[in-house]
């Protein structure tokens, strides 16, 4: 297996993992652990990151059964980067108040990108 497929099932795994436990706390953390609407900011987070690991695996099934193109590799690194960036953003804002500047929406920015490659990927393929 590609090194790129491995690293993104890993990433994919985890991403679930660190969702899943994301989505308890949301779930069960008293309101003053978050800032002012930040329960509902991290249930976006949440929901996103899962939606997006479950794509990641998508994108590893199909590098196996095509091979690793390039526009879909570099699709499924993007993927990667933007969910932890637009994860970790979200999160510093809904449990801090803090505003880290242009890190959630940078990496919103790159899971729309992401999926333009995926479609170009697949297109040509």
């Amino acid at each position: 297996m590609p090194t790129v497929v491995r690293f993104l099932l890993f990433f994919a795994a985890l991403a679930a993992l660190t969702a899943v436990m994301g989505g308890a706390l949301t779930t069960h953390l008293p309101d003053q652990f978050f800032a002012e609407g930040g329960r509902d900011m991290a249930r976006q987070a949440v929901q996103m990151q899962m939606w997006h690991a479950l794509a990641l695996i998508g994108i590893s099934v199909l590098m196996i059964q095509q091979g690793c193109r390039a526009c879909i590799s570099v699709a499924g690194c993007l993927m990667a980067v933007g969910t932890v960036l637009f994860s970790v953003g979200v999160g510093l804002t809904a449990f801090w108040g803090i505003h880290p500047g242009p890190i959630a929406p940078s990496g919103g920015s790159m899971l729309m990108l992401a999926w333009l490659l995926l479609a170009v990927g697949v297109i040509r393929s």
